[in-house]
């Protein structure tokens, strides 16, 4: 079964009304990752539901980017992920959006904010004339985070926060039901970290969604995460942000702000 996508709902003052529902369940069950003989991800458990923000932090190397890619289904894991609606106690096929760390976009490069998203939304190759329909609802989405006035830029020529922003528009489009962020804010200014930030409570608070997001920034974690989870390979500890800096392995792993890392 699939899940139709959310519509945004505006008043007349255009806000944007909150849809979440609550309702949504995802359970990540048993994943691992190996490597030859080498244990990258062992046997780690999730249960996440929609409207909730859940942070993964660990030390360098802990397998954090290694678990979202498992759950993308881009390296081979076992494991399983489901996604139930509480409400009917039905299976659906879960819809995942992304947003990496890096994307590698070189100096010079022609393509437009426009091509980059009419490349992901359109069936028609890009190079064609524009599409005014598609031109106007890639306006409409990007407006979501206050980036329509980039549709036209080039997309090498944008900032860090700019171009996250686009990437969080192109992610939501459907909405899915699950987003993951891996590292979101890395190479962004503190201005365009702020913005990030409430653009992702903008998300949690009216979207039906769940989100995953990797993070070495403490002060987002403690101030937006609803749960912590500190990974070193397996879940070493899950729950509040304050819970898990009292927890022994937070301490080993973190102590002295190693790894870029603060209290």
């Amino acid at each position: 079964m699939k899940t139709k996508p959310i519509r945004i709902k505006r008043s007349k003052n255009n806000r944007i009304k909150k849809t979440a529902c609550g309702l949504h369940c995802i359970k990540i069950k048993d994943i691992n990752v190996k490597a030859g003989e080498q244990t990258i991800i062992d046997n780690v458990n999730l249960h996440i539901h929609c409207g909730r923000l859940t942070v993964i932090i660990g030390r360098n190397g802990a397998g954090k980017t290694t678990l979202i890619k498992a759950i993308l289904g881009e390296i081979k894991h076992s494991g399983s992920i489901e996604f139930m609606d509480l409400k009917d106690k039905t299976m659906g096929n879960l819809k995942v959006g992304y947003v990496p760390q890096y994307v590698n976009i070189e100096k010079n490069t022609p393509m437009s904010v426009y091509d980059l998203f009419a490349g992901y939304i359109s069936k028609s190759p890009i190079f064609f004339k524009k599409n005014k329909k598609v031109y106007e609802h890639i306006k409409e989405q990007l407006s979501i985070f206050d980036a329509e006035d980039l549709i036209d830029k080039r997309a090498c020529d944008l900032s860090g926060g700019e171009l996250q922003r686009v990437l969080l528009s192109i992610a939501i489009s459907p909405v899915p039901n699950l987003l993951l962020l891996d590292e979101p804010v890395s190479g962004i200014d503190r201005n365009g970290m702020e913005l990030f930030y409430d653009n992702i409570q903008k998300l949690k608070k009216n979207y039906d969604l769940a989100m995953i997001v990797v993070s070495h920034d403490f002060e987002f974690v403690r101030k937006y995460a609803d749960h912590v989870v500190l990974l070193d390979k397996k879940i070493l500890a899950e729950g509040s942000f304050e819970e898990i800096s009292e927890h022994q392995d937070f301490k080993r792993a973190f102590k002295g702000g190693n790894d870029g890392y603060y209290i």
